[in-house]
């Protein structure tokens, strides 16, 4: 176990702010022998774990703030492109949450890391049921308060999260950010399109990729054939935009693909299950997901749900980004690159989760 210092002062959003120039401040083994550093007020211990999820031993890490009192503790669901606990994306929770008095715990996902298991052979049931494994190993913890451990996810981490919260009553609360309220068929044929568009492609390409999609999840749904999935992929795959399809070029068995079993899930129906306390936010500015359709179906049945929060940010990318373009953003080559930086996600975030009674100093 290693100690690491982290400065916290100014209040709430000056800390969020400020976290990273206070590690930089702070973060060097000769930290305490320049003349101009002061003590720092929050000591962070950071911890290796293991846990067991059916049958693979997951790796992961804890940041915990050090004190007598038990904390609120957040476990970490991971974008599908950010499988590792040491993903940018996952940084600001790192280093803004543990000073607010909230442990926060990311792991590698299954098949990725350090973490064993197959990602291959599991499905989003099983994602969730991993993050629910780590929330129970949380709670035997003494230091954490077993009744304040809810779960993060952004984009299929969102998914994951909700899903997770609609199967585990234990699980005190739920942020889903950036998480579509539509099929992961839908939500793809629309990044897919705006991956063309960003990139100059004409309306004759872009039909093209809707065609090649929508063959492929026929057949995947049971009502198209393989035969006529792999021709369009054929024809597709030597495409300069096929990389803009996110799909191999070989149409797999429907019986036993990951994909039919991930465009079976239906996230609205998710969310409607789930009864703890729970956090939504998009971005206004996401070219990934279908926010507006989204928003609207949520707003369909928010009215009886009281505990769910709702909130669209402004100039907000898919990663909580403000100054990413949509060409970088849909580039697969920055896949695992997203590292969220938009004030006001940071604000929302840490004001839910001290009016709900988590972050507490």
């Amino acid at each position: 176990m290693r100690r690491v210092q982290l400065v916290a002062g100014f209040g709430a959003l000056g800390l969020l702010l400020g976290t990273s120039a206070a590690l930089a401040a702070t973060g060097g083994p000769d930290a305490h022998e320049k003349p101009w550093n002061a003590a720092p007020s929050t000591t962070i211990l950071q911890e290796s774990r293991t846990f067991r999820s059916g049958d693979a031993t997951l790796s992961g890490t804890l940041y915990l703030p050090a004190g007598a009192r038990p904390r609120g503790a957040i476990v970490v669901f991971h974008g599908a492109s950010s499988p590792l606990r040491s993903s940018p994306l996952y940084t600001h929770l790192k280093e803004m949450l543990p000073p607010l008095g909230v442990a926060v715990f990311v792991y590698d996902r299954r098949g990725a890391g350090l973490s064993g298991g197959d990602l291959k052979t599991s499905g989003y049931p099983m994602l969730a049921d991993d993050g629910i494994a780590a929330v129970g190993m949380l709670a035997k913890d003494p230091r954490i308060d077993p009744k304040r451990i809810g779960v993060w996810g952004l984009s299929q981490g969102g998914w994951l999260s909700l899903l997770a919260a609609s199967r585990d009553p234990q699980i005190a609360f739920a942020v889903s950010i950036s998480a579509p309220v539509v099929t992961p068929d839908v939500q793809m044929m629309f990044s897919s399109t705006n991956s063309l568009r960003v990139n100059g492609y004409g309306q004759g390409d872009i039909d093209e990729m809707i065609a090649t999609r929508k063959a492929v999840d026929d057949y995947m749904r049971g009502t198209g054939d393989r035969a006529t999935a792999q021709s369009r992929l054929d024809a597709a795959k030597i495409k300069p935009w096929f990389k803009y399809l996110y799909m191999d070029d070989k149409v797999g068995d429907r019986a036993t693909s990951r994909w039919r079993k991930e465009i079976e899930h239906d996230p609205l129906a998710t969310l409607k299950s789930v009864r703890a306390p729970t956090l939504v936010i998009f971005g206004a500015t996401d070219p990934v997901v279908p926010v507006a359709a989204s928003v609207e179906r949520i707003h369909a049945f928010s009215r009886t749900h009281p505990k769910l929060n709702l909130v669209v940010v402004a100039s907000a990318d898919h990663g909580m980004q403000t100054a990413v373009s949509a060409k970088t953003l849909l580039d697969p080559a920055n896949k695992d690159a997203e590292r969220p930086d938009a004030p006001e996600y940071f604000g929302l975030l840490a004001s839910w989760l001290t009016r709900i009674g988590v972050a507490r100093q």
